[in-house]
């Protein structure tokens, strides 16, 4: 099975910052079509903001980033309920959206806040992974 990796605002943002990093190996599986990416337009927008504020030259990097990813739909409102019982409101719209499009892994570096979920699958579908974890599954297929 393909897998359908969700990127969390903080892996775009490395992704788009660091081209030797981890995040950005997970791209190139995607562009070898070893996976499929995808993200929303609220992580998105959170990565926009953070970049614009910190790495303003690195703008056209993320439109290159953006490129290589499929945008979903929000997720509704009782997904995003039903994530806020494991996240904070901040951030359960990520993982209601990951679950919204049936992705197979939410890829995330927020140890903070997500580091409770590594490793666990939620409904039966997602997987929560940091970015190294994720590589190594891709590495493994």
């Amino acid at each position: 099975m393909r897998e359908r990796l969700f990127l969390d605002a903080n892996v775009l943002f490395t992704a788009t910052i660091s081209p030797e990093g981890v995040s950005r190996r997970i791209l190139e599986f995607a562009g070898a079509d070893a996976c499929e990416l995808l993200t929303s337009s609220f992580a998105f927008e959170e990565t926009l903001r953070n970049i614009r504020a910190r790495y303003p030259a690195h703008l056209a990097e993320l439109r290159t980033v953006a490129g290589q990813i499929g945008f979903v739909p929000e997720a509704g409102e009782a997904l995003v309920a039903l994530s806020a019982k494991h996240l904070p409101p901040k951030d359960a719209p990520i993982l209601a959206a990951a679950l919204g499009a049936n992705a197979t892994v939410l890829v995330t570096g927020d140890r903070r806040h997500f580091g409770a979920l590594f490793g666990k699958t939620l409904n039966r579908t997602v997987t929560v992974l940091p970015p190294r974890d994720a590589l190594e599954r891709l590495l493994r297929q």
